[in-house]
């Protein structure tokens, strides 16, 4: 795991990140923005920004998603790390990226920040003309993508975070990230009984609810997909290969509710979304790196998704 401390890379457990037996995720650091109208010193400009990315981490497939639907691909450069996470953090395939020189991910956040303490993480979005990191917050991220590049995006997505529905959204987005995006972590992380039991109830109360609003509606917010759907889908395509067994999060399967499996299967046949999932690198980097939880570092052959089969979602209205 490790984590830096005033610019030193420590191969240490991050302080603070269980507390109570309870995995505790720590906040992002980096929260500048981008701007298309001069709002932000960061000027919306194609070649400028470079995302590093991971093809398990759930919070950068985000970006990769909304990169993809609005068609950013030759404006905004991407990058992954390779898949396990061992002693000294992420480790970026040779040559890649824009930062010279850097090795692991602990090179980049310290190339931005010369002092800097905290986790390295992905995803990043990196400015070249300053020479630094505008944002590891994947939710900013996200927001940045679905608006600042319009003027270079090469598809007619439409807008994601709708001003009109952005109540709902919000309201969907609390739920969905504490007991879902975060609640498998919470679970798998957990050292003590008490912590995994009360994070293990809240994740399926929660996926019971979404199960419930998808037999009434095609996507979270009614007949239009929007930003909540897809921080929602990076889950639910990872639960049954990953979460199921590694997190423990085992009462039921995505695949065992109607509802959130055609749902999960329409989302990855949406165009150019297939391609921003690797399901061998993402099990490779959950049970490869976790050695707390997997010790033994056994990779499973299985399970065999269902990703590509039909799905029932026409039967709801899609604006």
């Amino acid at each position: 795991m490790g984590y830096m401390d005033k610019g030193v890379w420590l191969r240490a457990e991050p302080p603070k990140r269980i507390q109570g037996g309870r995995y505790v995720r720590p906040q992002t650091q980096f929260r500048h923005t981008v701007s298309s109208d001069g709002s932000s010193p960061y000027a919306a400009a194609s070649g400028r920004y470079h995302l590093y990315v991971a093809h398990a981490c759930p919070w950068a497939h985000r970006t990769m998603m909304v990169r993809a639907l609005k068609g950013l691909e030759d404006v905004i450069s991407l990058s992954f790390v390779m898949p396990m996470m061992l002693a000294d953090g992420w480790e970026l395939y040779p040559a890649s990226g824009p930062v010279a020189g850097a090795r692991y991910m602990h090179d980049v956040y310290r190339a931005a920040q010369a002092n800097y303490s905290g986790r390295c993480s992905v995803p990043v979005l990196w400015d070249r003309e300053t020479d630094t990191i505008i944002s590891n917050e994947s939710a900013d991220i996200v927001r940045i993508l679905n608006t600042a590049f319009n003027a270079f995006a090469s598809t007619d997505m439409p807008d994601l975070y709708p001003l009109d529905l952005r109540p709902r959204i919000d309201e969907l987005n609390d739920l969905v990230y504490n007991s879902v995006n975060n609640g498998v972590y919470k679970c798998g992380f957990s050292t003590s009984q008490q912590a995994y039991a009360e994070n293990f109830t809240e994740l399926f109360s929660a996926l019971d609810k979404i199960e419930q609003i998808l037999a009434e509606n095609r996507y979270l917010c009614g007949s239009r997909i929007t930003e909540a759907d897809w921080r929602l889908f990076a889950t639910l395509v990872r639960f049954d290969a990953v979460y199921v067994t590694h997190f423990k999060c085992n009462l039921r399967r995505i695949d065992d509710y109607p509802n959130l499996s055609n749902y999960t299967r329409e989302l990855y046949q949406w165009p150019s979304i297939a391609a921003t999932f690797d399901l061998e690198k993402t099990k490779e980097h959950y049970y490869g790196s976790h050695e707390s939880v997997n010790p033994h570092r056994i990779i499973p052959l299985g399970p065999l998704l269902t990703l590509a089969d039909a799905h029932d979602r026409e039967r709801l209205p899609k604006a």
